[in-house]
């Protein structure tokens, strides 16, 4: 018998009902899809939905497309709000100025910071409440107490994201149900805020593990049932995996960045695409940034030159968020890729 999608988020992780102690990094941006999410939680892990970068209208479309692919549990993701930052002309100028022949090469406008910088977090978290999922979560720092408050109402289990001890303190302290421990081996946005530690994952683990009472999530450098194992022995309750789940059938990366992803390469810390830390693999515009505007006017900067970079198979001027393990991604139905993340199964 399947467990109800929402349950009381005082029962914890457990009554998720997971056959394989794997959560889907939620990968926004184009990566995750509602396709790899459903897969992910149909195969007997908990499916992520990136949804940092959607409309409202999107993010009630995305989770009804998981939903109509899975009767099982699933997580949505968003982005902490966060002030605006503020800039001078000269900043922009020059980041401007950075991005301006990359543009010409694609034939685009010169680059300018849009009207719109980011979607509101009110709206997107109002859309996410219309239709429940079974689990929240965020990134980039804490949630207002009217924020958690409304998503404990709704049954929501509720999980931030830490990248060392003391952010994990602040977020218990909140009254978040689990939390992310994100080492620096993993790819894409670091998720914390105040204190980054760049630990070991396993390490972290560990000391995170002993510092709070709720369960904690490993992420960073995942790629094995092996490394999985090593977490949960180091006191984690479940794995954290994205970029494993990169080169998933159902995933939405782009031809360009899954031929990057085969190829010999590094990845590097950056704040050239979105002007906060993320691993990706190196490439020209991250050589060529060295004046990034704070997130997210970044961001949106870069937006219009990815974009088009994707469309014209151009992978020197995406973002192509990488764990330190991406050169043992594999190819293949998301299903099969969870399986052999499984601790439980017997070695081949």
């Amino acid at each position: 018998m399947k467990p109800q999608e929402r349950g009381p988020a005082s029962a914890g992780l457990e009554a998720l009902g997971l056959k394989v102690p794997v959560v889907l990094a939620p990968m926004a941006g184009g990566a995750g899809t509602p396709a790899l999410a459903a897969a992910v939680s149909n195969a007997g892990g908990l499916g992520s939905l990136g949804a940092a970068y959607l409309s409202p209208d999107q993010i009630t479309a995305a989770m009804a497309a998981v939903r109509g692919a899975t009767n099982w549990p699933f997580a949505v993701n968003l982005f902490a709000p966060q002030p605006l930052p503020q800039v001078g002309p000269a900043a922009v100028d020059a980041a401007c100025a950075e991005l301006a022949s990359f543009h010409a090469a694609l034939r685009l406008p010169p680059p300018a910071l849009p009207a719109q910088l980011q979607e509101d977090f009110g709206a997107q978290l109002a859309a996410v409440l219309s239709a429940p999922p079974a689990v929240f979560s965020f990134a980039f720092g804490r949630l207002a107490p009217d924020h958690l408050q409304a998503l404990k109402a709704a049954g929501v289990l509720v999980i931030g994201t830490a990248t060392g001890v003391k952010e994990a303190r602040q977020l218990e302290n909140d009254g978040v149900d689990a939390v992310v421990a994100q080492g620096a081996a993993a790819g894409g946005h670091r998720g914390g805020w105040a204190h980054d530690e760049l630990a070991g994952t396993v390490a972290l683990t560990q000391a995170v593990a002993s510092a709070v009472s709720i369960p904690v999530i490993a992420a960073g450098g995942l790629m094995r049932r092996e490394d999985v194992r090593a977490v949960l022995r180091a006191g984690a309750s479940l794995a954290q995996c994205g970029t494993a789940f990169l080169l998933a059938d159902e995933a939405g990366t782009s031809p360009a960045y899954r031929a990057a992803l085969a190829q010999p390469g590094r990845t590097v810390l950056t704040r050239a695409f979105s002007g906060r830390p993320a691993r990706g693999l190196h490439n020209a515009l991250i050589a060529a940034v060295r004046h990034p505007l704070p997130y997210p006017l970044q961001n949106a900067l870069t937006r219009p030159l990815r974009t088009a970079g994707a469309a014209a198979g151009q992978a020197d001027v995406l973002s192509l968020w990488a764990g330190e393990g991406f050169a043992q991604a594999s190819q293949g139905p998301a299903g099969r890729l969870l399986a052999a993340l499984d601790p439980s199964a017997v070695q081949p």
